[in-house]
């Protein structure tokens, strides 16, 4: 799917036409550059309300708090308002749309990451939960993360992304959706191209480096670094590694369900 440049205001729903209600957040902090790339771009297509981690949370997953208050700072800058969270991505959706939206979001987009989540790094990542966490609540949800990079180039990426979603917005239908999307730094000097692929499941990042302080104690640091194999079928690790944008529908239901037939045959006792 090739993307043009992202236009301007009001998306269809319901077949009206009305300004998109949506709430942003992600999990790098409410001061991350991505952040305020991705509200610029999203005031072009609707309401934005802004409701984020108050320090980076990056690799927390879909943690939330209940042991300890949830504390929200707001931060006013010219006219701007935005929701400091002192809690997790997740914390943020559910409080924003709780406390802070003033109608409920029809949309709530997640970053922009600095840093691709692909792969199953997924599962990992507080990103992709506070996606998640929309989805709970029947909102179409995207997590939109870019390429690490010394120089990132948030705003082409983040009008690569308001392309992207007002594209979902427009074919998805009326059944809210959750979506995976990643940008590579390739992607950004050229003309995009989308590729709807799953998310790849093979295991890396399992290997650690041990090292030895001053006290001579010993800790380690954990290693990345991509698989060693991406295998043969199309993923989102293939498709970003040949320059190309993915978008990867997801859900939440873990249950496997082929697999509940077969075991209520079991011989339980």
């Amino acid at each position: 799917m090739a993307l043009t440049s992202a236009a301007t205001v009001s998306a269809t729903h319901n077949s009206q036409h009305y300004p998109v209600q949506i709430l942003l957040t992600n999990d790098d902090g409410i001061f991350a550059p991505g952040l305020a790339a991705m509200e610029k771009a999203l005031a072009r297509l609707g309401n934005v309300t802004v409701c984020a981690p108050a320090t980076e949370q990056s690799g927390v997953g879909h943690s939330i708090t209940f042991l300890t208050p949830l504390v929200v700072k707001e931060i006013v800058e010219g006219n701007r308002r935005r929701w400091a969270v002192d809690g997790s991505p997740a914390d943020s959706v559910k409080i924003g749309i709780a406390e802070y939206c003033p109608q409920r979001p029809d949309l709530v987009v997640s970053g922009i990451n600095g840093g691709l989540n692909s792969g199953i790094n997924v599962l990992y990542s507080g990103t992709v939960a506070a996606a998640v966490e929309g989805a709970f609540f029947g909102i179409t949800s995207v997590a939109v993360s870019l390429e690490w990079d010394e120089r990132f180039q948030f705003e082409k990426a983040a009008d690569i992304a308001l392309a992207v979603i007002e594209k979902i917005l427009a074919n998805q239908g009326n059944r809210p959706t959750l979506y995976n999307l990643n940008i590579p730094t390739a992607a950004l000097g050229k003309p995009p191209h989308v590729k709807v692929v799953p998310m790849a499941v093979q295991q890396y990042g399992e290997k650690y480096e041990k090292r030895t302080d001053p006290r001579g104690r010993n800790y380690y640091w954990a290693m990345g670094g991509p698989p060693t194999s991406i295998g043969d079928e199309a993923t989102d690790l293939s498709e970003l590694e040949k320059g190309f944008i993915t978008l990867t529908p997801l859900h939440f239901d873990l249950t496997r369900h082929n697999f509940i037939a077969p075991m209520q045959k079991w011989n339980w006792i």
